[in-house]
């Protein structure tokens, strides 16, 4: 039964030995650019070139990331190697450089990189990613994102102990529920000790099950804003059971976006591993009376089930189609995001889509010890 449940995935997914970030020597006139992102992980450091494992950290870790994007680069694809191919910086993207470092090098290197910036662009953009991911799976699609999107601010990769296995599906998820009070205490930690004038959070798949289990939490603390730091919230295919969603955005009481798409093969094989249940991130514009209920709840949909992308399994579409990933990043420049409901963004990506729905410091400490310190409040 499980591996007709796979089927579907394992069709979709690549061969041969898993993903590493291994360094490559870049002259500038092969690219399009480098993105330069700061990480924050709950997985256990590991050797290089893989730098962080799929297992479970006792606390947090953080690196600094350089990749560069190679000069054919075309939006929404990520171009790399094959398995067993060497890199070429020309036509695939490349790391330039890894550094793990501990808790005040990484404060200071990312509040240095947010008041570089003009007071338009003082803002962090947190990447949650999604099952079956390896930390250099994260790495290398939140450089096209950020890419693509031409997102201007600094670039923050939360990324959690996903195995990186088709077969470790419960293993993902309770790992993602093993990082919320991490995640938790690093927003917190961005939003009152670095500076930014505004935090947006980008998730995909399980990890928006991590980052809405992380928001509750925080909304019955009783600063689910982080301060009023918090603008956006998108939600990318979010590998979430639609009853559950229900209770938690009760809680959370805040807008958020969610891209859906029918066609997600993925998340048809998680439905069907997950008792049947319908997934939030399978809905499209036709299920209009659960369209309705979401939107009393501040929910905007955004259908994508006519776009197509190079994504077989339909499950990275946010990304992978050049059109939507680059109208998110417009929108995010944008004076007010996407969670503000009002003309243009919805307007726009109808013409896409075919169907829109809706329009160092204490806290730093914490950050590094936590869940312990969380649960001592």
């Amino acid at each position: 039964m499980a591996i007709a449940l796979l089927a579907p995935l394992a069709l979709g997914a690549c061969g041969g030995p898993p993903r590493t970030l291994t360094l490559a020597s870049v002259n500038q006139a092969d690219t399009a650019g480098t993105v330069r992102m700061y990480v924050a992980t709950t997985r256990e450091p590991g050797a290089e070139p893989f730098y962080f494992t799929g297992e479970r950290g006792p606390k947090l870790a953080f690196a600094e990331v350089d990749i560069s994007v190679p000069r054919a680069h075309k939006p929404g694809e990520l171009e790399l190697p094959g398995s067993y191919d060497k890199i070429n910086p020309a036509q695939h993207f490349a790391v330039t450089s890894v550094q793990r470092l501990d808790l005040p090098p990484i404060v200071a290197r990312v509040r240095r990189e947010i008041q570089a910036r003009p007071a338009s662009a003082r803002e962090v953009l947190v990447f949650v990613h999604g099952f079956n991911t390896s930390f250099a799976d994260a790495a290398y699609r939140f450089a096209q994102i950020v890419h693509d999107s031409g997102f201007k601010g600094v670039p923050v990769l939360f990324t959690w102990p996903s195995r990186g296995q088709l077969l470790a599906y419960p293993y993902d998820r309770e790992s993602a529920f093993y990082s919320r009070d991490f995640l938790e205490m690093n927003l917190r930690a961005i939003a009152s000790d670095l500076g930014p004038s505004r935090i947006d959070i980008l998730a995909h798949s399980m990890g928006t099950l991590l980052t809405l289990e992380t928001l509750r939490q925080a909304a019955i603390r009783g600063d689910g804003s982080f301060g009023g730091k918090l603008r956006d919230v998108m939600l990318a295919a979010p590998d979430v059971d639609l009853d559950v969603f229900k209770t938690l955005i009760r809680e959370i009481k805040r807008p958020v976006t969610v891209f859906v798409s029918a066609d997600d093969r993925a998340l048809d094989f998680s439905r069907r591993f997950a008792g049947d249940k319908k997934r939030l991130g399978a809905i499209s514009a036709k299920d209009k009376d659960i369209v309705a209920d979401l939107e009393k709840s501040k929910v905007d949909i955004i259908d994508l089930s006519e776009v197509s992308s190079s994504d077989s399994l339909n499950h990275g579409k946010f990304a992978a189609s050049p059109k939507v990933v680059q109208m998110i990043g417009r929108r995010l420049q944008a004076d007010r995001g996407i969670a503000t409901r009002g003309p243009g963004f919805g307007d726009r990506l109808g013409d896409i889509a075919g169907g829109v729905v809706g329009t160092v410091g204490g806290t730093l400490e914490l950050v590094v010890t936590a869940p312990a310190a969380i649960v001592a409040q």
